[in-house]
């Protein structure tokens, strides 16, 4: 009763403060916050990356330097989740086979594939003795496959990876190192690096999760906690799963899930950028929407499961990651109100305190953002060319996509807020074969 409470609360201040906005402030400031807020998210990204580097990353040495050895030799199992991945299983399963770090155990899970996942699996289990395949009789989704693969694993330290990723061969050492250095982190978060390019969405992605994403979580860091791990590349301790429980099953989220169980309950969330992962990713608009509006649904759950404990005082460091994620809400149910306010206006009309004469930045507003959005992928860049060397090739791509990050943002937000706020029960979060691209790159 209290969360519903609150969802309605919310929803009420979600919409109501862009209207009262609207109405007593004139539309003026409404849409100076709408062009003024990706620009102000822009600076803090910069900077809180910049910091990162200056602080943290600028010391550590990657290739060709030897990755951290892990002390005491701790055995690492690694989880892998699998749906119908037959395509893919045979190279993912090899990837995190060949681990520089020799103490690990991977076990597959199979979770109720219709395709020849199952064989490809147990073949590879007769060639190699370190795997393990659990079958799932029907699909449960990936949040208790993973419950599954983490019951039935021998280690105190897990390396999850889904079915259709290729670990690098130093990942673990560099997503476990963290844990064992200090016993306060119970996940670390690896960085995921885009393998499909053979069209525009494909390619601009490439640029958006190092300049956005990338940007974003070292910025997270900086100011104490983080919105969610890549679901895609992941280290956890067990004690630290244990404690909340694992992995909840009726999120459809599971990875931004865990990352706000394990931060409330007090463990630390590290980001290691030198563990890399590539990844497939959707390569169509219509596959690209899907994913963004689950990543979308999967932030609204969590932000409403888990406002009532943000809330409390000793929580106090979750604020600030709160107060962005609402900001980012309120930017786009503002937009929308604006825009419905702009539509109602050519048909009625309105008074002049809620008339907005076009959804246009001021003048200047356009060659500001243009500069920062080069200055953005330059900063990412410059930190990020020591893990993907050929990334300035990707310039011409990403500059096209803040403005279609914003607007999937603002797309999917208007979509998922109200339908997780309206939703009476959730259900077992199922997960469906994905738009994973159409040509990886060789």
């Amino acid at each position: 009763m209290i969360e519903r409470l609150i969802a309605l609360l919310a929803l009420c201040l979600i919409v109501g403060i862009p209207l009262g906005i609207t109405v007593a402030l004139t539309s003026h400031l409404l849409l100076y916050f709408i062009f003024m807020y990706p620009l102000f998210m822009s600076g803090i990204w910069i900077g809180g990356g910049l910091i990162f580097w200056f602080q943290h990353e600028r010391r550590w040495t990657y290739k060709p330097h030897a990755p951290p050895e892990l002390e005491g030799m701790p055995l690492v199992s690694i989880l892998i989740p699998c749906f119908n991945e037959q395509a893919n299983a045979r190279s993912t399963i090899l990837s995190a086979l060949n681990q520089v770090y020799p103490n690990i155990e991977v076990i597959a899970i199979n979770d109720g594939s219709s395709d020849r996942t199952a064989q490809v699996l147990n073949e590879l289990s007769e060639e190699h003795d370190k795997l393990r395949v659990i079958h799932l009789a029907q699909n449960q989704g990936k949040a208790l496959a993973l419950r599954m693969g983490a019951m039935s694993a021998s280690g105190d330290y897990f390396v999850c990876i889904d079915g259709d990723a290729y670990l690098d061969p130093e990942g673990v050492n560099y997503l476990v190192a963290p844990m064992l250095h200090n016993p306060e982190v119970g996940a670390t978060t690896g960085n995921p690096r885009i393998r499909t390019r053979s069209t525009l969405i494909g390619r601009i992605q490439v640029g958006e999760f190092s300049s956005i994403i990338g940007l974003i979580k070292r910025t997270q860091r900086v100011y104490g906690k983080i919105f969610t791990i890549s679901g895609v590349i992941a280290g956890f301790r067990r004690q630290a799963l244990d404690e909340v429980d694992y992995w909840s099953l009726d999120m459809i989220t599971e990875d931004i899930d865990v990352t706000w169980k394990l931060q409330l309950a007090g463990w630390q969330v590290f980001y290691e950028p030198r563990a890399l992962c590539w990844v497939l990713m959707p390569e169509t608009l219509k596959g690209l929407f899907k994913q963004r509006l689950r990543w979308a649904q999967g932030g609204a759950e969590t932000f409403l499961k888990y406002t009532p404990q943000v809330l409390r005082w000793e929580n106090r460091d979750m604020w600030p990651l709160t107060l962005e994620y609402l900001c980012s809400t309120l930017w786009s149910f503002a937009l929308g109100v604006a825009m419905l306010v702009w539509l109602l206006g050519q048909v009625l009309h309105l008074p002049a305190a809620t008339q907005i004469d076009g959804l246009f930045p001021p003048s200047f507003t356009g060659m500001v953002l243009a500069g920062m959005c080069l200055l953005q992928f330059a900063v990412s860049i410059w930190i990020d060319r020591r893990y993907e060397p050929d990334l300035p090739l990707s310039m011409f791509w990403i500059i096209w996509y803040p403005f279609v990050y914003w607007l999937i943002n603002f797309l999917t937000t208007l979509w998922s807020f109200p339908m997780v706020m309206l939703r009476l029960r959730r259900k077992r979060a199922r997960w469906s074969s994905p738009d994973r691209g159409i040509k990886e790159l060789s």
